[in-house]
């Protein structure tokens, strides 16, 4: 597997909150745009529900993965755009649905939420983009 090491405990930081500090890998990089709450016909998916959006924001997350072959155990950095930073733990909770019963106990990605004042459509609550290794 081309992920080394998912350093979580560094000298002189504060634990990751749900992340690594860092994530050392080698190997292809696949950069994957930015997923947001449509379904494969282009219709928004949960209107004013984040729990619903960030599902469908990681099933198509998951979809683009497959396709370039590699999976949640590949992935190395997640960055989330959220519109409110309050209800940070559901998009936790939903993110660990995917990402925990791959990686077990191990931590997850490296990570970034941003709070952004809107995203492209204003019915959207999130985006996420990430970078994963090809196995």
């Amino acid at each position: 597997m081309p992920i080394h090491d998912r350093i979580a405990d560094v000298a002189g930081n504060a634990p990751g909150n749900g992340y690594a500090h860092a994530v050392t890998a080698s190997g292809t990089l696949a950069f994957i745009s930015g997923q947001v709450a449509i379904d494969e016909s282009g219709g928004l998916v949960g209107p004013g529900d984040l729990a619903a959006q960030t599902r469908q924001c990681l099933r198509n997350l998951e979809n683009v993965l497959k396709a370039s072959g590699a999976g949640w155990a590949d992935v190395v950095r997640f960055n989330w755009y959220v519109t409110d930073v309050t209800e940070i733990q559901v998009v936790r909770d939903v993110r660990d649905e995917f990402v925990r019963p791959v990686l077990g106990d191990r931590p997850n990605p490296a990570s970034s939420l941003i709070k952004v004042a809107g995203l492209f459509k204003p019915e959207f609550l999130i985006e996420v983009d990430a970078v994963a290794v090809i196995p």
